[in-house]
């Protein structure tokens, strides 16, 4: 760091420290020399308190800024109204107008402008006119030049007064936007945890129930016929590699290296082997296909469609019950997807919506986020049925 931004930073961090330098020095060069040459001249220890009020103030000139400024412009008052003479301590005027502009409230800064106008008015007016060494033109000069000085010294202190706001609203800003920005890296870290814990429930739901299904068949099927049995083992055995293929690729984008798995999501086009899949396990399922898109639909919006049937078939294979029947039935019209998946089991009728569990929870959230709705309640003639609206979108 180059001395004179060392000496900068100083500053600015030890502003008292420097008032106090400061203020010194102005004291004892013109408050001293002011005190002394007035003492000699006539004027006595007068002079000399006159000089004190003036400069010696200045140390506290931004610690006790009003108080400071009100006891200099009552001793240039007193000065104005005791001495025919101007005093090199008056130097302090303007440097309380720039204070006062710099670091004081607003009126306080027009307050200070004013009152070292009027100073410079009376000023000009004691010691030049009425001292009878000037004629009145030259009065009016010298106030020119007074108040010059004054509006010069307020001016940079007004200056200085606008960077170090605008110094402090570009530093709020800065703060104000880091903290939105680990709002925002927290509030996505929690949508990033909470879409993580909605696929590893679809992935491991559906696997496991299928290899539960296919597990208690195989046991029973066994004592029969083992070539079933043999199947049924194949089925399960796809069944795990799917499901761990699955969770690889789910774990992959937590990892930062070149590594991560690129297995595409699974789509619309997907669901016919969901439900091949599905009917290996020996679920019986109708299904049917009203209409074609208008448009495609987002591609989070076709894996959230794919979800939802998946967690729908995850539920009849868990509480439907044996020799039940799926009727999955997708529609398109003009204002979006419909995906229905009832079934006549009876082992859900409790389940609703209302009351969902993870699954369901995760379905109606997957689904919000696409403006679609869920749903989910037991069917007046028996079983359970699931409705999703996911509506087209710009997005």
């Amino acid at each position: 760091m180059t001395p004179h931004r060392t000496i900068d930073k100083w500053i600015r961090e030890h502003p008292a420290k420097m008032d106090l330098i400061f203020g010194l020095f102005i004291f004892l060069v013109f408050g001293v020399i002011s005190g002394v040459a007035f003492s000699a001249n006539g004027y006595g220890y007068f002079a000399a308190v006159l000089a004190l009020a003036q400069t010696f103030p200045l140390i506290w000139r931004r610690k006790h800024l009003g108080f400071v400024a009100t006891v200099i412009v009552l001793a240039h008052l007193l000065q104005v109204l005791t001495m025919d003479q101007m005093m090199p301590s008056q130097v302090a005027v303007p440097i309380t107008v720039y204070t006062l502009a710099a670091y004081g409230k607003r009126w306080q800064s027009m307050v200070g402008l004013s009152a070292g106008f009027v100073g410079a008015l009376l000023g000009s007016f004691r010691y030049s006119y009425l001292a009878g060494s000037q004629s009145l033109y030259e009065t009016v000069a010298s106030f020119v030049g007074l108040g010059l000085v004054v509006l010069v010294a307020w001016t940079f202190g007004d200056l200085v007064r606008t960077r170090r706001l605008t110094m402090q609203t570009l530093e709020d800003r800065a703060r104000r936007l880091e903290i939105e920005r680990e709002q925002e890296r927290l509030l996505a870290a929690a949508d990033e945890r909470s879409h993580i814990a909605r696929e590893m429930h679809d992935i491991v739901a559906h696997s496991l129930s299928v290899i539960i299904t296919q597990s208690d068949g195989a046991r029973y099927a066994s004592e029969q016929d083992p070539h079933i049995a043999r199947e049924t083992l194949a089925t399960i055995s796809q069944t795990g590699r799917e499901s761990l293929r699955e969770m690889r690729r789910l774990l992959g984008v937590l990892r930062s290296d070149d590594e991560a798995s690129t297995h595409p999501l699974p789509t619309l086009t997907d669901i016919p082997d969901l439900l091949e899949a599905t009917r290996k396990i020996g679920l019986q399922i109708i299904f049917e296909q009203d209409g074609s898109a208008r448009r495609q639909l987002p591609a989070g919006a076709e894996l959230t469609a794919y979800r939802a049937m998946q967690e729908a078939l995850t539920n009849v294979l868990k509480h439907a019950g044996p020799e039940t029947t799926v009727r999955v039935t997708l529609h398109w019209d003009n204002r979006g997807f419909n995906l229905q998946v009832s079934d006549n089991g009876r082992g859900a009728g409790a389940l609703t919506s209302a009351d969902a569990g993870q699954g369901l929870r995760g379905m109606i959230e997957r689904v919000a986020l696409y403006e679609g709705r869920v749903d989910a309640g037991p069917q007046a003639g028996g079983g359970f049925r699931v409705n999703v609206f996911i509506p087209y979108t710009e997005e």
